[in-house]
């Protein structure tokens, strides 16, 4: 049995900061102008890749060593170096004493995550699938049909966000890590799904279907075939996060994902 304790928090929040440090790293080999960059401090990544992006943040604050106001000072003077907000991702699992300074420096809490997770198996069960339906990691040359089918499934609700989700898709699915999936109706593509693996723990991200595709059974279909090639890589663990009573939530929990614990994200106020 896996406990809901700082050891497994540790292990899903490196992960998860492992995964952002993987984007800013191609961020800055895609674009070596863009200033996208990360350090760690006091055991928590701290990343900039770009002052709107919701990359741009710090994962494991207080979760691996004590958090001091010399550490703040050092991330801080990182953010504020590049113009940007500062945010930081907070396990309920760091250091007490963590929120007491975070109050103190003038950071509130603005948003709430569950972080969730899975044990694998060797033979991941699977569902019946509309005829037609096929899933598959993309080719390298597929990078651009792979971005282009995410973003035209976020604008068709958020018709500002056309440009940034394609140009974050393109990096997404160019980082080392990354198995990027695409889901198929007849050879057509009508859904989106990424794949991180990081030693033996991979996390699931970059859910999306495009209007005319959905109700097909597509994201399904993604999960359990990224699972299945995680367990095939060796991988114990699969991990994703979801706003906590979404929808997302409820689907990751039908699928044997189990709620490890609600993360706070604080930012600095002034």
């Amino acid at each position: 049995m896996i406990f809901s304790d700082q050891t497994l928090s540790q292990k899903l929040e490196r992960t998860e900061a492992r995964v952002n440090a993987d984007f800013v790293e191609t961020r800055a080999r895609l674009d070596p102008a863009c200033g996208a960059a990360w350090i760690e401090v006091g055991g928590a990544y701290a990343m900039f890749d770009g002052v709107e992006s919701p990359l741009t943040q710090t994962f494991g604050l207080g979760l691996f060593d004590e958090t001091t106001p010399e550490h703040l000072d050092e991330i801080e003077a990182f953010f504020r170096k590049r113009e940007a907000p500062i945010f930081h991702e907070v396990s309920p699992m760091a250091d007490p004493s963590l929120m007491g300074l975070l109050s103190e420096r003038g950071y509130r809490p603005i948003e709430l995550t569950s972080v969730m997770y899975r044990e694998l198996e060797t033979s991941i069960q699977k569902r019946d699938r509309m005829p037609g339906l096929t899933t598959r990691v993309i080719d390298a040359e597929e990078v651009e049909l792979w971005a282009r089918t995410s973003a035209d499934a976020w604008t068709a609700e958020h018709k500002e966000l056309g440009e940034f989700m394609f140009n974050f898709g393109s990096v997404s699915a160019s980082c080392s890590g990354s198995y990027p999936y695409i889901a198929e109706l007849h050879g057509q593509a009508i859904a989106t799904g990424m794949l991180f693996i990081y030693d033996r723990i991979s996390m699931l991200a970059g859910a999306s279907t495009i209007v005319s595709g959905r109700n097909r059974g597509a994201q399904t279909a993604l999960l359990e075939d990224r699972l299945e090639l995680a367990a095939a890589r060796g991988c114990d663990l699969a991990i994703m996060g979801a706003a906590p009573g979404s929808q997302s939530q409820k689907n990751a929990q039908k699928n044997g994902f189990h709620i490890a614990y609600t993360r706070t994200k604080w930012q600095l106020i002034g």
